[in-house]
């Protein structure tokens, strides 16, 4: 089983996914996590260039087939495999990601991130996406309260991350039988028993 989680920054999803996965492991599920961009050697090489707050020259496209050309590695190197071993694969981002950050955010042609995103996935999906929804005035906040400097992805205006939100909630819409919104600004308790509602009814049988 495939799952990912999205969110804007600071949404607390990272702390969902590990709450997730020590409930999984505990029923005796074998589960794999995996971030984006990561999670291969050429993704976390590639992870170092989109970070690099030095790169603010690189171009929208390049961003998205950056983003890409690291997806296409994790998918053929690890979530293809993990999946055939019937592993849960758990992912911090995915490819909703990139139609929200570069399709919405970027104002790139929805056509062809969605194209590139098919080809980069050759069509691997998630069985279900929780997006841990906050307000982007919460976002601000919950990062000057953990003081940690800003990555070249968390540099954007109000009004990008505005975009980038609404863009989940479009992707939300279009496909409700697999991405879930989440009221992220809940109890970090109620969002993942709100999580667990979801995902119980549709767990594989454990791979002992």
């Amino acid at each position: 089983m495939f799952i990912s989680f999205e969110g804007i920054d600071c949404c607390g999803k990272t702390t969902q996914v590990a709450l997730l996965i020590e409930r999984l492991q505990s029923l005796g599920h074998r589960v794999l996590l995996l971030r984006e961009p990561g999670g291969t050697t050429i993704s976390e090489k590639i992870r170092e260039i989109l970070l690099d707050k030095r790169n603010l020259k690189m171009t929208q496209i390049s961003e998205l087939l950056l983003f890409s050309a690291s997806r296409s590695q994790l998918v053929n190197e690890v979530i293809k495999p993990a999946l055939q071993q019937r592993s849960i694969v758990i992912c911090d981002r995915y490819v909703d990601s990139t139609t929200a950050y570069q399709g919405y955010g970027r104002g790139l042609p929805l056509g062809a991130v969605k194209t590139i995103n098919r080809v980069a996935t050759m069509d691997v999906m998630p069985a279900l996406t929780f997006f841990i929804d906050i307000t982007v005035k919460e976002m601000h906040e919950r990062r000057r309260a953990s003081r940690q400097e800003a990555d070249r992805m968390e540099m954007g205006t109000e009004e990008f991350f505005q975009r980038v939100r609404e863009g989940y909630h479009a992707i939300a819409q279009e496909e409700p039988e697999r991405f879930t919104v989440i009221n992220g600004l809940q109890t970090v308790e109620a969002v993942q028993e709100e999580i667990w509602r979801r995902l119980e009814g549709r767990l594989p049988e454990r791979n002992d």
